[in-house]
């Protein structure tokens, strides 16, 4: 098994945790486009408590790669969303299952069809 299928089945089984039913194909289109990233620890997972990493997945993944126009403070709150929906005590927020709670949130599922 390749190191990337590893990946998407971790990823695939704590997503379970959080939502039982998800698009699984999804999660691999998103998890595939965040390449290397996925196999260094530090940029696998976001921290919540983390000012500035919030700010980059804001300004990067929300506003860069979606597309999207929203204020700041729509953008934060579902960031924020999405940091309770993951568990606040949860030390492996993965970045794939965090963008990929974002981009159905926002319906922004054809940018990865």
């Amino acid at each position: 098994m390749s190191k990337l299928q590893e990946k998407i089945d971790l990823y695939k089984s704590k997503m379970k945790e959080i939502e039982p039913k998800f698009d699984e194909a999804l999660l691999e289109k998103i998890t595939k486009g965040l390449g290397p990233s996925i196999y260094n620890k530090d940029a696998e997972t976001i921290s919540c408590s983390q000012k500035s990493e919030l700010e980059r997945v804001r300004e990067n993944f929300l506003k860069k790669k979606l597309g999207l126009n929203e204020s700041d403070d729509k953008l934060d709150a579902a960031i924020e969303e999405v940091c309770e929906k993951m568990g606040k005590s949860n030390r492996n927020k993965y970045r794939a299952i965090f963008y990929y709670l974002l981009v159905k949130k926002f319906g922004k599922e054809s940018l990865y069809a």
